[in-house]
């Protein structure tokens, strides 16, 4: 049984063998082998020092080997080896398309492997290679310079330590000190692919893409020089002086201003003092647009100090010459946090312009221990303090007593006013109503006092009521706290939301 599986497996490798045989024949017999023909020369010899194979041709040599012409002052020529080695105003023309200009010539023809040295020119249409060294291979067409090349084609300059060119494919490699340059931007890159048929430029390492008004950095992506679009992977930022937007992956379009951001994106604004985080972000830079979405967050930090903010999606809106802000609009659960102030709203519109923020849609704002609320607020804004606060309909204060209870104001409208983070005043217009706890100045409590007018002027001091004018239609009535039953002391619609309070510990950066 084993020797018949030997036999077997003998039978199976001679069949292999006389099949690569079979290959390998066929494959020498398909590279097939021409002839270098001398066409010209002025003079025409044997160097006796070289070997009686070796022609020396002197005066406007040209010779040929398959549709390949080449051009020299003068060569040596080895019939048998088919070597020849050409000297002074070397030119090789290949195919009638490639033209390839040195000043010394070193050419195997039985491999159709040329070696060119000294001020190397290489010409395909409107791409021209130059560099000192080079060699080209007919039979892969393949052109490559191991020693900083530099290639034009049409308004495009490209330099590289090293590169290949592939004349069939029109295809140009660089690898190592990559600088391209055009005339409204530059490219550094570590390699770089350049078809040029396409218009397409693919970099494999870290670029950077500068014009006058931007830098676009990446580690992997492609340009297309026609379109001025640019993909960027594996990390991509877009940057100006003030402001940079970095993502996992970003699409950028130069003509338009248009970028997209995917992935772990962060914008910073060193002018407005600003870092956005968030999943999802585009740019319309000619149009002053930008907008960040899916798991947003949002630090500005200002002097004295810093809001947090979150939402589901936020627009700002900017001034495309100085790229000042001038309007943000966020929505769907936005919420924000600094020491002073926190607040939650549905939606809020910001406008630089007149310090005016907008909160729309079951809008909180928590000042100390102070609650607003409202159907609609509206915050005027001076520096980084709030100068006033309107509220309007459904306009509610609550502040909790320093022992026991709530402090209570209740109108159509209530407009509060701040000295320094501290509010000093409202003034409730519309069927005003207050709740507040009256106490000594030991702390005792003297009662409850119940107010309704249709409007009232309220100073606070020490954050406490310390006073209330009352205009038309005046009811107000003091009761013991012992006569309060039934939740009395609470007005229709209190609600107390300070387990809704936003805290710093949400706003994870």
């Amino acid at each position: 049984m084993s020797r018949r599986l030997g036999d077997l497996v003998t039978k199976k490798m001679k069949h292999y063998i006389l099949t690569i045989l079979l290959f390998l024949t066929f494959s020498i017999s398909a590279q097939k082998k021409t002839t270098i023909h001398i066409l010209n020369a002025d003079r025409a010899d044997y160097d006796e020092r070289l070997g009686r194979d070796v022609q020396r041709l002197i005066g406007n040599v040209v010779m040929r080997q398959d549709s390949t012409y080449f051009y020299s002052d003068s060569a040596y020529y080895n019939e048998r080896t088919k070597f020849f080695d050409g000297f002074g105003n070397v030119h090789i023309n290949v195919n009638d398309s490639i033209d390839i200009y040195s000043n010394i010539l070193k050419y195997n023809g039985e491999t159709k492997f040329a070696e060119l040295l000294y001020d190397v020119v290489l010409k395909d249409d409107s791409t021209v290679l130059k560099t000192q060294y080079m060699t080209y291979d007919r039979v892969e067409h393949l052109a490559t310079y191991p020693n900083k090349g530099t290639i034009t084609r049409n308004d495009k300059k490209l330099v590289s330590k090293k590169g290949y060119y592939r004349d069939d494919t029109k295809v140009l490699y660089f690898r190592k000190d990559v600088v391209g340059t055009m005339p409204d931007y530059k490219i550094v890159s570590d390699t770089l692919v350049y078809d040029t048929e396409n218009e397409m430029m693919y970099f494999y390492g870290p670029t950077d893409i500068y014009n006058k008004k931007n830098t676009l950095t990446g580690n992997y992506g492609w340009y297309n020089t026609e379109t001025e679009f640019v993909y960027l992977d594996r990390r991509a930022t877009l940057k100006n002086k003030e402001q940079s937007m970095t993502a996992d992956t970003m699409f950028y379009n130069k003509k338009t201003g248009y970028a997209k951001a995917l992935s772990d994106v962060v914008i910073v604004d060193t002018t407005n003092k600003a870092i956005l985080k968030g999943e999802h972000a585009e740019l319309w830079k000619n149009i002053g647009k930008c907008m960040i979405t899916d798991n947003l967050r949002a630090i500005y930090y200002e002097d004295t100090d810093t809001l947090f903010a979150k939402a589901d999606t936020m627009y700002v809106y900017f001034d495309t010459i100085s790229n000042d802000i001038q309007r943000i609009k966020a929505f769907y659960n936005v919420r924000f946090f600094r020491n002073d102030v926190q607040g939650k709203c549905d939606s809020m519109h910001y406008v630089l312009a007149d310090s005016m923020a907008y909160m729309r849609k079951n809008p909180v704002i928590w000042a100390e221990d102070t609650q607003l609320s409202g159907d609609d607020i509206n915050i005027k804004t001076r520096g980084q303090s709030i100068e006033n606060l309107r509220m309007q309909p459904n306009a509610f204060v609550i502040q909790q007593d320093s022992i026991k209870g709530f402090n209570q104001v209740k109108g159509k409208k209530i407009t509060t006013y701040f000295k320094g983070n501290d509010i000093d005043n409202m003034y409730n217009e519309g069927n005003a109503e207050t709740v507040y706890w009256l106490r000594d100045d030991d702390g005792s409590l003297i009662g409850v006092n119940f107010s309704q007018s249709s409007e009232m002027d309220i100073k606070i001091r020490n954050r406490q009521i310390s006073n209330i004018r009352f205009y038309q239609n005046i009811k107000e009535t003091l009761y013991p706290e012992e006569q309060l039953k039934d939740n009395m002391e609470y007005l229709k619609g209190f609600l107390w939301l300070e387990e809704e309070k936003p805290v710093r510990g949400e706003f994870r950066f």
